[in-house]
């Protein structure tokens, strides 16, 4: 859904990413209930995997987008397909931060959480601070399912809640009394009492309602009697949050009208964002667009998302394992197409021989990597930035590849163009390294105009360009840009451009076979040289205040790390911070930067992989503050480790 923001661009101070409320007093005339208004509100779905939560988040979120809020979400779901019903591992959680001003990240810690039953209670009532709102369905607080999770006797009357404040509802009863008329089995009617929930915090929070009647009766559109049935309970959940006495209190927050620039914006998910940044620059290059691709959480998302879209020359191949992906992907950049292959780091590890044959061709290849937690089959569904130096040096031999990291998900459409534009420019295979938090996660993304992208159009060899000795033209696929130092890019079939293609080394310019010793420290020298040649923005530092201190961030710790440094300067604090998106080659500007400051914090959510590359390439002490439990950093947490990094 879009929405149109007319104001010009002014960036708010983050708000407190804590649970505390941020309430403002405000009455409607005497008989009516009271509304408030707030600055921003968290609200964190909660139920088993199997009550849509992950639906009723979407929802909710994109009908806050369609409002005009800046937005930042986090799902968060188990890795079996179907954990058993009622269990701590099969809870599955959606939380979305939604304000009248700029915002980085998801929130801490919920405002609101609605719990679906009693695992979900469990499994995140240590993260709602003290008097924050719970809405628990009550009809799933039965004694076995208490006893399930651990409870011995109910939350809900023994006093443990006594800090919060506690709706207790029905949500079951009230969705199968809501359905009566529909004739279904209760099992049927059950399974919409996330929309009666999600109906009640629409009520609760003034969100639209529109989108969601539409959407829900298109997505049923062919079982209408399913369809009227969740709207009925959606309808339903809204009238019981204007009639019940429980709920004296609702809440608006207004529209981020001046957390934008102009133009037209959409919510958008990271790895939606990668699909079109990667449609876009096959139109942008005037390139077919290949994938080929095997499913593996977090990257499936993309594969199905270009899978839809063959009207733009679209061409996805889901094959029977990832080594075989990345073949025919290279295949088709030996054939002409901008070609693409996704995966998630044990995918990495797979291809990476055919990354060395890349290198070795020296053909245009965007390798996408959505990073999560490892080692091995690991975390499926959580969040990891542990792929590094895995796409640093995971290959034999020496094989230098261009690394490139997005640091939000709407970041994820120009990474994809910028890692085009290095692949096709210096041909090359491509890194890009998203991750589990930001491929899942959304935020407003304002769609750019036509003649805002980049023009990507590159130039094939249409004939000789090398004179032999004897005044013969021949092609030679080797011979190379003296700028860019790439090749030429020849399509097969191309009369007159045969020439001999493989990994075993070649010859510099010829591409015949090569094992002279000479020849091969100048190939490695030049493939080398030739990464390091490439084109990147110089690093933007922000620093108002003349800091000692720089906090060095990369990838999706760039929401965590700016609302931390935010948190720090309004506290008196000085701090600087700088943020990575190309990894290699580094800035041009990097050595020098991290020259003007006394000391350099490095957060990753691995065990200091980029603080070992900074600490090696440029000698300097970089402290690393690291997390891996398969969740981002919290601001909170973030800027108390900060400041006491800064002040030893």
């Amino acid at each position: 859904m879009t929405s149109q923001v007319s104001s010009p661009a002014e960036h708010a101070d983050e708000a407190d990413e804590t649970g505390e409320a941020l309430v403002g007093g405000q009455r409607r005339p005497p008989g009516e209930k009271e509304v408030r208004q707030l600055d921003r509100v968290i609200i964190r779905f909660a139920g088993d995997s199997g009550d849509g939560m992950q639906l009723t988040g979407d929802r909710f979120t994109s009908e806050t987008a369609s409002y005009g809020n800046d937005l930042s979400t986090l799902p968060n779901f188990p890795a079996e397909i179907r954990a058993p019903a009622g269990t701590l591992p099969g809870v599955s959680s959606f939380q979305v931060h939604f304000a009248d001003h700029d915002i980085l990240t998801p929130g801490d810690a919920p405002h609101v959480l609605v719990a679906m039953n009693p695992a979900a209670l469990k499994a995140n009532i240590d993260d709602v601070p003290r008097g924050g709102e719970i809405i628990v369905n009550t009809d799933e607080f039965a004694k076995r399912a208490m006893a399930r999770v651990g409870y011995e006797t109910s939350p809900l009357e023994d006093g443990s809640l006594d800090g919060y404040s506690v709706h207790p509802v029905p949500l079951t009863t009230l969705t199968i009394e809501a359905l009566k008329e529909f004739g279904l089995s209760r099992k049927e009617a059950e399974r919409s009492k996330n929309m009666f929930a999600l109906g009640l915090l629409s009520w609760m929070y003034h969100r639209p309602t529109e989108g969601t009647e539409k959407f829900l009766r298109a997505k049923f559109a062919k079982k209408p009697e399913i369809a009227e049935a969740n709207v009925a309970a959606f309808r339903a959940g809204w009238n019981f949050g204007e009639t019940t006495e429980d709920f004296a209190v609702s809440y608006e927050v207004a529209p981020a009208d001046t957390a934008f620039p102009t133009g037209t914006y959409r919510n958008i998910s990271g790895n939606l964002a990668l699909s079109y940044g990667l449609i876009a620059a096959s139109r942008q290059a005037d390139l077919p667009l290949y994938l080929g691709s095997y499913p593996i959480t977090p990257a499936s998302d993309i594969l199905h998302e270009l899978s839809r879209h063959k009207n733009f020359g679209v061409r996805t191949f889901q094959a029977e394992d990832e080594i075989a992906g990345i073949g025919a992907a290279l295949g088709a950049a030996f054939g002409g197409s901008l070609a693409v292959t996704t995966t998630s780091g044990p995918g990495v590890a797979l291809k990476s021989e055919t990354i060395g044959l890349a290198v070795s061709l020296e053909l245009p290849l965007l390798v996408v990597d959505i990073q999560r937690g490892g080692p091995s089959t690991g975390l499926p569904t959580k969040t990891e930035q542990a792929d590094l130096l895995q796409a640093m040096y995971g290959r034999n031999g020496e094989a230098p590849v261009p690394v490139v990291a997005p640091r939000t998900p709407a970041d994820c459409f120009d990474a994809a163009l910028d890692a085009a534009r290095i692949a096709l420019t210096y041909r090359t295979p491509v890194l890009l390294l998203s991750d589990g938090y930001l491929a899942n996660g959304s935020e407003p993304w304002r769609i750019p105009d036509l003649d805002e992208l980049p023009d990507l159009r590159t130039q094939f060899a249409t004939g000789p360009n090398h004179t032999l000795d004897d005044g013969t033209e021949v092609f030679w696929p080797y011979k190379r840009d003296p700028q860019t130092l790439a090749r030429p890019w020849a399509v097969p079939g191309t009369p007159g451009l045969e020439h001999r293609i493989g990994g075993i080394e070649k010859q510099d310019g010829s591409g015949n076979i090569s094992y002279d010793p000479a020849n091969h420290d100048l190939m490695v020298r030049t493939r080398q040289a030739k990464i390091d040649g490439i084109e990147v923005a110089d690093l933007e530092v922000d620093d108002p205040d003349g800091a000692r201190a720089l906090v060095l961030g990369w990838g999706s710790t760039y929401g965590p790390i700016t609302a931390a440094v935010r948190r720090i300067r309004r506290e008196g604090g000085a701090v600087a911070q700088a943020h990575l998106r190309h990894l290699n080659p580094f800035p041009r500007n990097l050595g020098e930067v991290l020259g003007r400051y006394d000391k350099v914090v490095v957060p990753e959510m691995n065990l200091g992989q980029l603080a070992t590359l900074i600490r090696a390439r440029f000698l300097v002490d970089a402290h690393s503050y690291n997390q891996v439990n398969g969740m981002p950093f919290k601001a909170e947490q973030l800027a108390a480790a900060l400041k006491e990094a800064l002040d030893d």
